[in-house]
């Protein structure tokens, strides 16, 4: 247990049987008492943002995680394969633990696992990944003065907007955090 006065940005927490990140706290003092700390918190299954108030006093409990570096293996279905890289041991995981990592894995990519008391519970993406262009519009002379770019497919299924110049089959980085394009790779 810990103190939610003693709260900050990144802290993992157990309310209610569900796992949330603080992404805020902030504390106000009242004319007398002690005070409430206010915090928003992203909740690890759902990635839903709540805003929760507590008195200064109260105590919440503290979520142990550990993070496990694995090999994404294959897609069953609606479930994830994964191989721990020391261990060799398998774990398979959902669609709700998946979140944005539909858009970015292919096979045989080493991305990290969160776990909580040796549960698969999310990935944690590079911040960058290297994806090929399956599907765009063709490069026409005079496109590169209009600066807005133009839709792509890439090898997983994710739809970006790509600069006129990129090309089928051009391998490019995109920022996994917005889904954007950054560079040629």
């Amino acid at each position: 247990m810990i103190e939610v006065g003693k709260l900050r940005k990144g802290m993992p927490l157990l309310i209610d049987g569900e796992i949330y990140i603080v992404l805020e706290a902030n504390k106000h003092s009242m004319g007398r008492g002690d005070g409430i700390i206010r915090t928003r918190m992203k909740n690890l299954k759902t990635a839903l943002v709540r805003q929760f108030t507590f008195q200064a006093s109260e105590k919440v409990e503290e979520a142990s995680l550990s993070i496990r570096h694995v090999q994404y293996l294959y897609s069953e279905g609606d479930f994830f394969h994964f191989m721990d890289l020391e261990t060799f041991e398998q774990y398979t995981i959902g669609p709700d633990e998946m979140g944005d990592g539909l858009d970015y894995l292919k096979g045989n990519e080493e991305v990290d696992l969160q776990f909580h008391e040796d549960r698969p519970i999310g990935v944690i993406l590079p911040n960058t990944v290297v994806l090929q262009v399956t599907e765009t519009a063709p490069a026409y002379k005079g496109d590169t003065v209009s600066g807005s770019g133009k839709p792509a497919v890439l090898e997983t299924g994710l739809k970006v907007t790509v600069p006129f110049f990129v090309e089928n089959g051009e391998m490019i980085r995109v920022d996994t955090r917005t889904g954007e394009y950054i560079e040629r790779a």
